[in-house]
């Protein structure tokens, strides 16, 4: 049986409850290993795949991982659409914690990441259109079975991906404002772009964690590991019901 649809857990994501019948493989890749072990089992009569992008124990940091072994690996296993489930701040008022978003559009701040198939010597160089960073069918498929399963999901806004792993300034998220950002977070590039050349179906689940630095209510708000783990859980309640009618139930 094909795999359905693969998952990618992010902070506070380390795991896919909703997994049965769950069996374990750790694919080796030309890239390296993957993050952890892919966790395979059935969601709503269908094979879903799980991979945590930080590792299971959250032992990786954004810029230390190996993005490209991470979708090479799903790729590998029979994965061809990619749901990444990435935990965010909020910059924009619509985006507030607890949020879940479906974004559209992205901007690259980070730096110094290997972020491409062509990077050693002897590959194809690959110029793939990116106009448009997100699979628009599948999230479309994502908004659709959120509207249908009852769940709040704001259709569009933008994801700026910065280096990490601190926080951001408020300057910084004073400027992503200005570029037209609407969410912030970590981890978003290079994925995205390396599912594109790999010919991934490949769209982002946003799960807004708090307020960006200066952009909620409370402008000297300081931003808490606790916070986060908590309006993850709360934002994640939703996250079920949406994998069930993407996926048929």
């Amino acid at each position: 049986m094909s795999i359905e649809l693969a998952v990618i857990g992010g902070t506070g994501v380390y795991a896919l409850g909703e997994l049965a019948d769950v069996e374990t493989r750790q694919p080796d890749t030309p890239y390296g290993a993957p993050s952890g072990p892919i966790r395979i089992g059935m969601v709503a009569g269908h094979r879903v795949a799980f991979l945590a992008r930080h590792g299971e124990g959250h032992s990786l940091p954004p810029h230390k991982i190996n993005y490209r072994a991470n979708l090479a690996a799903l790729k590998s296993i029979g994965a061809n659409r990619v749901l990444a489930l990435n935990t965010v701040g909020g910059i924009t008022a619509d985006f507030g914690p607890r949020v879940l978003a479906c974004p559209d559009q992205l901007i690259d701040y980070t730096w110094g990441r290997v972020s491409t198939l062509c990077e050693e010597p002897g590959t194809d160089v690959l110029h793939v259109d990116f106009g448009d960073p997100y699979t628009q069918t599948l999230r479309r498929d994502i908004v659709d079975a959120a509207a249908r399963a009852g769940v709040a999901l704001v259709d569009g806004g933008c994801y700026g991906a910065t280096q990490g792993p601190r926080l951001e300034t408020k300057a910084e998220i004073a400027r992503m404002r200005r570029d037209g950002c609407d969410l912030v977070g970590m981890t978003g590039m290079p994925e995205a772009g390396i599912a594109r050349e790999l010919g991934l179906d490949y769209a982002c689940l946003a799960i807004v964690a708090n307020w960006a630095a200066g952009a909620g209510p409370d402008v000297d708000e300081v931003i808490t590991l606790q916070d986060v783990l908590d309006n993850v859980a709360a934002a994640m309640d939703g996250v079920p019901r949406i994998l069930r009618t993407m996926l048929g139930e």
